[in-house]
């Protein structure tokens, strides 16, 4: 079975460094998995999800003419459905989480969570602003 860009095909892992993993497929060609493309999380170190002697299906993603071929796990993995599932949304310290589900919040609760929320950023702005200004006690009197 040739090697074509978009396939699915089946590998052994023979050796994982700290960039990712090579995978010889079945036609004796090797292949390099990127660590971006091991998992759909944070991959730190490869041999989390992968050691050598794993058998793995994989899709390549690309084949050069130099013979250099890009495998992918993670695209190989069919996606779960999740339909219901909020998209994540970055909250103000910059972390990604997913949003709290409120059922039928009333107008009342949306306008005090919108206040405290913003009597909070008002305080810290004004923190902020104070102390690069010297504080209270900085201004002149003349």
């Amino acid at each position: 079975m040739a090697t074509e860009a978009g396939s699915i095909v089946e590998g052994k892992v023979t050796r994982i460094t700290g960039f990712g993993a090579f995978v010889e497929l079945e036609d004796g060609k090797v292949g390099l998995i990127h660590i971006s493309e091991v998992a759909d999380v944070y991959v730190n170190d490869v041999h989390d999800f992968l050691s050598e002697g794993d058998k793995v299906q994989v899709k390549v993603v690309s084949v050069e003419g130099t013979g250099k071929i890009a495998l992918s796990l993670k695209q190989a993995k069919p996606k779960p459905a999740q339909e219901d599932a909020p998209p994540l949304r970055q909250n103000r310290r910059g972390d990604f989480r997913k949003p709290q589900r409120q059922l039928s919040a009333s107008f009342e609760d949306k306008l005090s969570k919108f206040l405290k929320d913003s009597d909070e950023r008002l305080t810290d702005l004004k923190r902020k602003t104070d102390s690069k200004r010297g504080g209270r006690g900085s201004r002149r009197s003349d």
